[in-house]
């Protein structure tokens, strides 16, 4: 899909079709957004544009010179926008090309930091003379958009903080849920400092007009409030998960200990059935009396119970119990 957002007697029209070049001037285009867009599409705005836009493929790569770089005519950055899904979050990556001051942006999704910024570019065309500026305001957008997911993950990370207090289904799914939130956490960090090294670039770039540079500098304070933010819910994560393994290991060891003290209760007893169980002649008491059998299985059944209860007396003692 092809946006064209051009200036005509003093408003931002949008145009949509490729055929809308031949009638319209460089320097009266503001902004050209390419949504998945087709060969002709592509092609097109490059003629229009005098130079190449970026493959998908060039726009992923991770090496610095390849994320940011200009030429005589161009400027030309990559970056990660995020998008959230049901348990984690993913990287779209999108291609900025400014030649003169006209932005052109490709990207395969649609993004509402774009979409936001699409309405408020027609409504109030004043405040985007240039197509550096609509840049800027994108980079504004998804700073705030980040912001906003931080506060969700910290929200998130309270929730399971309170369920850890409460002693609530602490298991090993719990676990699994808060390493998944570490991996966003992670994610949301490298996609903050992809654009806070962005915006380094622009900051340096002699083409970026210096009206711009307090707002890049605001920016750039905002996104160091994030890093620190994220690593402030990294660490809370980390301390989560230490103390979910601590309970769950100590859940493990009330099991062990229980097993042990009914396997400590249950020797004296088995010994003493295995010792009466031998097929030996054994003296017992009365054994020429005729209720002699009764009395003797009350007598070894009386020491069983006598055993056990000298076990528990030693186990309370030593306050193993």
């Amino acid at each position: 899909m092809l946006s064209i957002f051009y200036r005509e007697n003093g408003k931002i029209l949008l145009s949509q079709s490729e055929k809308a070049f031949p009638k319209i001037k460089l320097e009266d285009t503001v902004w050209i957004d390419l949504v998945d867009p087709s060969g002709v599409e592509k092609r097109a705005v490059e003629a229009f544009l005098g130079t190449e836009i970026q493959s998908r493929a060039q726009a992923e790569e991770i090496e610095s010179s390849s994320r940011y770089f200009e030429t005589e005519d161009a400027l030309f950055a990559n970056t990660n926008f995020l998008t959230p899904g049901s348990d984690e979050y993913m990287m779209q990556p999108v291609s900025f090309t400014i030649v003169d001051d006209t932005l052109t942006t490709l990207r395969e999704v649609p993004l509402r930091s774009f979409t936001e910024l699409q309405r408020r570019l027609q409504v109030n065309p004043k405040q985007y003379p240039t197509g550096f500026s609509v840049f800027a305001s994108i980079l504004d957008q998804r700073v705030d958009l980040d912001a906003d997911m931080i506060e969700l993950l910290s929200k998130e990370i309270s929730q399971y903080a309170k369920q850890i207090n409460d002693l609530e289904d602490i298991d090993q799914e719990l676990l699994i849920d808060i390493s998944q939130m570490q991996e966003n956490t992670m994610v949301v960090r490298e996609n903050v400092v992809d654009k806070q090294r962005l915006i380094s670039n622009l900051m340096r770039s002699a083409k970026v007009p210096r009206s711009l540079e307090g707002r890049l500098n605001v920016l750039l304070q905002d996104i160091s409030s994030l890093l620190s933010h994220t690593n402030f819910c990294f660490e809370r994560l980390e301390y989560l998960q230490e103390t979910v393994v601590g309970l769950i290991s100590m859940e493990q060891n009330k099991i062990m200990k229980i097993l042990a003290v009914v396997s400590v209760f249950l020797m004296p007893p088995t010994l003493i059935a295995g010792f009466y169980g031998m097929n030996v002649r054994l003296p017992m008491i009365g054994a020429d009396e005729p209720n002699a059998v009764f009395w003797n299985w009350i007598i070894i059944l009386g020491i069983m119970v006598l055993s056990c209860l000298v076990i528990w007396l030693v186990f309370k003692k030593k306050k193993l119990l």
